[in-house]
């Protein structure tokens, strides 16, 4: 390419961060420079509007509840809040029994929390109530604290196998309901400091494989309701394998009726449940499968004395009626304290989840931190009125979208449906088999099994999100929930580290005809800037890979800078010897010259030697002496005549090993890197430009590069240690005269660079640039002056040109 085309390739205005900020002077700086006392004014201050977002946003049901419209919606929200209340009646009792309380506080706690959550939601389709994972959950700590070996009833001087259950129950319910309080103000206080972005932290393959563990403890805890045996608690670490090893341990023992009664209960669920959504788009609305096995279950109980005839145990008296609120126990507080915080966070991620899913296929948003705040309140408050810890439920949530509600009046409906249940139908369903709950657990885990599918999904997709979810799942069953939360948490944090610390790094190429940059390893069709080398990786640099990127950069480029700097630097210190020497020699020959001049007037025309043979003999006697001393490969550079009066010198070039087979040679004569002119009028300048040639001439190191471009547009922050790394980068790389540009930096990381003191009079704004394209076209420009002519047609971007 001509040079007028060269010309014409950067005709285009480099842009970079000086022009950016001169451009930007278009703002109204009067406002930044206001005082602090007027943003506090302006923040604290109160308008009608203002208070009224304020109020409107801390009660959602504000904004829709005067505009509801019940001839729209409100039939689909009637049929959706009575089979939406149907499904609370079996769940609750049977969840209740997961978390080791009487099945009635299963009902209580599917009919408070709703009503709250109706007044502070922000989803209109999720079910708020009982959930298998929170009820597990509750179940570990209300076992730990309260085990069936601290109710043991005493007689005499005796103590029977007999527990009083009575006193083991009430204090179990104060436990969860003290649980439960604290995990809604964790909720609430995490929802009034705008942290509802912690859930976010809860990975789906971690939340997946975390609820698919909770569904093996939940197993495993109503195995013994299944086959009517009593195995012994365990708590801590690995006592769900102690658990199964007494549960094989009791197979003996196996109360037959008991598992007849479970299975086929189980038999009959699962067959109603296929025949439920095999039909579902005939139906108006899902046949109630469970409350109808459970009217079953109770009817036949009643009438065939299961409980007195054959030993099943059955959930026995349902106090009707409400009970009175109550402080809940704060002496436990210290000791549930954990757990709460498990919970809370749970509890929220799994209705955060489901809510976002809602919305997104209806068109509405979801308020994070409300949603922290609304299920926090319906903690708190239900722990008040002895319920224990709830979330949204994906089978209730599902049957309340499916049959066409609309708006959280379907939770108050279904409250309503619980209400009744409560107050005139509970006494009904005393003679209800345990056995039957548990196989409505057991069937209800269904869609937890199938999350085993996927390892074979994340094997095929990614591997760190499968460790995860192995990780998680082996953490959580070994380690309990509680534990298994805290170290699957984090590990994931961890993954995230080692995947930043470990991440990919490329040099890039020009795509002809563009201003892309692409990777040259994956893009065969781009091509190399001359005499540039482009850098990127694919993460921010930071403390925890600032040292990687630095030896990346080196591999990638092909310069090993520490080796390179320390020969450089092992040279000088020879240089600055060889003037010494050198000096020392010049005063020697002043006097050698002195008495030659002094001899030559005495000595005959004929016998005289001139003094420049004399010098250039000494010379010689010099450099055949260096060759003796050095053998390697260095140039070495002589003077090829004697200095002249002006102080210079003609230098000429000796390359190669053998003083035999000595090559000579001047400037014109240098090639790869030699080009420099060393006629100098000093010692220093010798030192400095003998340096440069050395350096760039040994075979050990040949390079020619002049430009590297840093490819900053994946950093999102720079830290003090990347700040610091890249002043090392611009420093150690200028020492072998390569110079080092910013390419594509956000205005966040340019602020934290200044910030960080990082720009200096070595290294301005002007070696920061908007793209890597601006980049390249000013290393053309200044440094490339030579190298444009050959590269063709590479930069020909007239259909791009600004």
């Amino acid at each position: 390419m001509d040079s007028g085309n060269a010309e014409y390739c950067i005709q285009r205005e480099v842009i970079d961060e000086q022009r950016l900020k001169e451009r930007s002077q278009r703002m109204d700086h009067s406002q930044t420079n206001l005082p602090i006392s007027h943003w506090l004014k302006k923040s604290l201050s109160c308008s009608v509007p203002k208070l009224k977002r304020t109020i409107v946003g801390f009660l959602p049901v504000l904004s829709w509840l005067p505009r509801y419209s019940i001839w729209d919606y409100g039939m689909p929200d009637l049929i959706s809040g009575i089979s939406v209340g149907i499904m609370h009646l079996p769940q609750g009792m049977a969840y209740a029994l997961l978390a080791s309380l009487p099945p009635v506080f299963g009902l209580y706690t599917s009919l408070y929390p709703p009503l709250i959550y109706f007044i502070f939601g922000t989803s209109r389709h999720i079910s708020i109530g009982t959930f298998t994972i929170l009820s597990i959950m509750i179940g570990s700590v209300t076992e730990r604290l309260a085990p069936d070996a601290d109710f043991l009833i005493y007689n005499g001087t005796n103590v029977t196998e007999e527990v009083d259950i009575v006193s083991r129950d009430f204090y179990r319910v104060q436990v969860a309901a003290a649980t439960t309080v604290l995990g809604g103000l964790i909720q609430v206080v995490l929802g009034l400091v705008q942290f509802g972005f912690v859930g976010t932290y809860l990975s789906e393959p971690l939340v997946r494989g975390y609820t698919t563990a909770a569904s093996a403890h939940a197993v495993v805890a109503q195995l013994k309701y299944i086959l009517g045996v009593s195995p012994k608690r365990f708590n801590g670490p690995l006592s769900i394998v102690y658990t199964l090893a007494d549960l094989v341990r009791l197979l003996p023992e196996t109360h037959l009726p008991t598992l007849l009664a479970s299975v086929v209960a189980i038999v009959v669920l699962i067959t109603a449940k296929e025949l439920n959504n095999a039909l579902r788009h005939k139906l108006l609305v899902p046949i109630p499968v469970e409350l109808c096995t459970i009217v079953v279950a109770t009817v036949i109980s009643f009438y065939t004395r299961l409980n007195e005839s054959y030993k099943i145990s059955v959930v026995g008296e349902i106090p009707s009626g409400l009970q009175p609120p109550g402080v809940p126990n704060t002496r436990v507080f210290s000791e549930v304290v954990l757990d709460a915080f498990a919970i809370a966070i749970v509890g929220y991620a799994i209705s955060i989840s489901l809510g976002k899913t809602f919305a997104l296929k209806h068109g509405y948003k979801v308020e994070s931190n409300q949603e922290l705040v609304a299920l926090g309140l319906s903690n708190t408050v239900g722990g008040f009125f002895q319920c224990f810890s709830v979330c949204s439920s994906m089978s209730r949530s599902l049957i309340q979208e499916t049959t066409g509600g609309k708006t959280q009046i379907a939770g108050v409906v279904s409250g309503v449906i619980v209400l009744v249940t409560v107050l005139k139908l509970g006494s009904l369903f005393q003679e209800l088999p345990k056995a039957v709950l548990a196989a409505i657990v057991f069937v209800n885990l269904k869609g937890m099994f199938k999350q085993y599918y996927d390892i074979v999904t994340l094997w095929r997709s990614c591997k760190i999100d499968l460790l995860i979810w192995l990780v998680t799942y082996a953490s959580t069953v070994l380690f309990n929930l509680d534990m298994g939360l805290g170290a699957s948490m984090g590990f994931a944090l961890l993954s995230v580290i080692f995947r930043t610390q470990r991440p990919s790094y490329s040099l890039l190429g020009h795509l002809p005809g563009t201003e892309l940059y692409l990777d040259m390893e994956t893009h065969k069709e781009v091509r190399e800037v001359p005499g540039i080398t482009i850098f990127r990786s694919s993460a921010t640099m930071y403390f925890a890979n600032a040292e990687l990127y630095l030896e990346a950069l080196k591999k990638k480029s092909g310069l090993d800078i520490g080796k390179m700097l320390t020969y450089k630097r092992r040279q000088e210190a020879k240089q600055r010897r060889r003037e010494r020497r050198a000096e020392r020699r010049a005063r020697r020959e002043a006097k050698r010259q002195k008495r030659a001049l002094r001899e030559a007037s005495q000595r005959s025309k004929k016998s005289v030697f001139t003094v420049e043979e004399e010098v250039n003999e000494d010379m010689h006697r010099e450099v055949e002496l260096g060759w003796r001393q050095r053998e390697n490969s260095t140039v070495f550079v002589i003077p090829e005549t004697a200095r002249t009066s002006d102080g210079c010198h003609t230098w000429m070039y000796l390359k190669g090993t053998d003083p035999d087979t000595v090559t000579l040679g001047s400037v014109s004569d240098l090639h790869d890197g030699d080009t420099t002119t060393l006629d100098s009028s000093s010692e220093d300048t010798l030192s400095r430009d003998l340096e440069r040639v050395s350096l760039g001439s040994l075979g050990k190191w040949t390079w020619d590069i002049h430009s590297i471009i840093l490819d900053f547009s994946t950093a999102n922050f720079v830290d003090t240690v990347a700040i610091k790394t890249l002043r090392n980068i611009f420093h150690d790389f200028g020492e072998i005269d390569v110079d080092i540009y910013l390419a594509g930096c956000q205005a966040l990381v340019v602020d934290q660079l200044e910030r960080g003191g990082f720009f200096s009079d070595v290294i301005t704004e002007g070696r920061v640039f908007a793209t890597v394209h601006d980049a390249v076209l000013y290393c053309l420009k200044h440094r490339g002056a030579v190298t444009i002519h050959s590269y063709e047609n590479a930069l020909d971007i007239s259909g791009t040109r600004l």
